[in-house]
Protein backbone atom coordinates (compact mmCIF):
# COMPACT_ATOMS: atom_id res chain seq x y z
CA UNK A 1 0.00 0.00 0.00
CA UNK A 2 2.48 2.24 0.55
CA UNK A 3 4.04 2.14 -2.83
CA UNK A 4 1.34 3.93 -4.15
CA UNK A 5 1.46 6.88 -2.03
CA UNK A 6 4.74 8.12 -2.94
CA UNK A 7 3.67 8.16 -6.94
CA UNK A 8 -0.36 9.76 -5.68
CA UNK A 9 2.20 12.38 -3.74
CA UNK A 10 4.26 13.35 -6.53
CA UNK A 11 1.35 13.72 -9.28
CA UNK A 12 -0.27 15.59 -6.60
CA UNK A 13 2.74 18.17 -6.49
CA UNK A 14 3.08 18.15 -10.09
CA UNK A 15 -0.44 18.41 -10.89
CA UNK A 16 -0.93 21.48 -8.00
CA UNK A 17 2.16 23.40 -9.61
CA UNK A 18 0.68 23.18 -12.98
CA UNK A 19 -2.52 24.26 -12.14
CA UNK A 20 -0.94 27.06 -9.88
CA UNK A 21 1.23 28.41 -12.28
CA UNK A 22 -0.04 27.16 -15.99
CA UNK A 23 -3.68 29.31 -15.30
CA UNK A 24 -5.55 30.07 -18.05
CA UNK A 25 -6.45 33.76 -18.34
CA UNK A 26 -10.34 32.76 -19.00
CA UNK A 27 -10.79 30.34 -16.13
CA UNK A 28 -12.46 27.69 -18.29
CA UNK A 29 -9.38 25.13 -18.52
CA UNK A 30 -10.36 21.92 -16.65
CA UNK A 31 -6.95 21.40 -15.66
CA UNK A 32 -5.42 24.31 -14.77
CA UNK A 33 -8.19 26.47 -13.48
CA UNK A 34 -7.56 25.73 -10.21
CA UNK A 35 -4.59 24.29 -8.33
CA UNK A 36 -6.68 21.38 -6.30
CA UNK A 37 -8.24 20.67 -9.99
CA UNK A 38 -4.64 19.93 -11.11
CA UNK A 39 -3.97 18.42 -7.93
CA UNK A 40 -6.47 15.69 -8.07
CA UNK A 41 -5.60 15.15 -12.01
CA UNK A 42 -1.97 14.77 -11.07
CA UNK A 43 -3.04 12.48 -8.03
CA UNK A 44 -5.04 10.02 -10.20
CA UNK A 45 -2.11 9.81 -12.84
CA UNK A 46 0.43 8.93 -10.44
CA UNK A 47 -2.15 5.88 -9.00
CA UNK A 48 -2.50 4.83 -12.94
CA UNK A 49 1.03 4.67 -13.48
CA UNK A 50 1.38 2.95 -9.94
CA UNK A 51 -0.54 0.19 -11.13
CA UNK A 52 0.78 0.26 -14.43
CA UNK A 53 4.54 -0.48 -13.08
CA UNK A 54 3.18 -2.97 -10.91
CA UNK A 55 2.35 -5.77 -14.05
Amino acid sequence: MSHFLIPIAVGAAIGSALGYFGQCSSGTCPLTSTWWRGAIYGSVMGLLMALGAGR
